[in-house]
């Protein structure tokens, strides 16, 4: 028979108090239970020992805590995230800041780096081809939504365009749909 702290989810026991319950979920000290006679989703300590066990379920494979999945998903990210190509500044920007000047003389002028702003917009340049790649490969989208949704992508470069002074390669450069 399974020890109270070893059961799985879909286990079935009983609680003096809250009657029949099914363990939905386990993570490293808690079950989260389902109880019946009042159809509340309950949290108990898995050392608790004021139950007793109806159906037990053992897990037949280990046991995968929050941190683990966590973890797991860091490290999937770490190892899938895109890595933004190497996309050179043009040479008269090299070393020349970006300043944002408010038309109210009273507020402060934001100043930033050419090359960190330059950063910035090749990032979103990364993540518009990866929600375009996400778009192409989506499983559950048809033809017509498929174009639907790349026609706002070809728009969003198209707002880009401004920025194309700043690549040092004209095929770096942003394309909107007249290109």
């Amino acid at each position: 028979m399974a020890q109270a702290s070893e059961l799985a989810p879909g286990s079935k026991l009983v609680h003096p108090k809250f009657g029949t319950g099914m363990i939905l979920s386990v993570d490293d000290t808690y079950y989260k239970i389902y109880f019946y006679n009042n159809e509340e989703v309950k949290t108990l300590a898995r050392d608790y020992e004021g139950f007793t066990i109806d159906e037990a379920k053992v897990p037949d494979f280990p046991m995968l805590t929050m941190k683990d999945v966590e973890k797991a998903i860091r490290e999937a990210l770490i190892q899938t995230s895109e890595r933004a190509p190497i996309v050179p500044l043009g040479g008269k920007w090299m070393g020349g800041n970006v300043v944002f000047k408010p038309n109210d003389p009273s507020l402060q002028a934001k100043e930033v780096p050419m090359s960190a702003f330059f950063h910035k917009i090749v990032m979103v340049r990364e993540k518009l081809r990866v929600l375009e790649q996400n778009i192409n490969n989506h499983p559950k989208l048809d033809d017509e939504d498929r174009v639907h949704l790349q026609q706002y992508i070809t728009r969003a470069y198209g707002s880009l365009t401004t920025f194309n002074v700043l690549f040092a390669y004209k095929e770096d450069q942003f394309k909107g749909s007249g290109s």
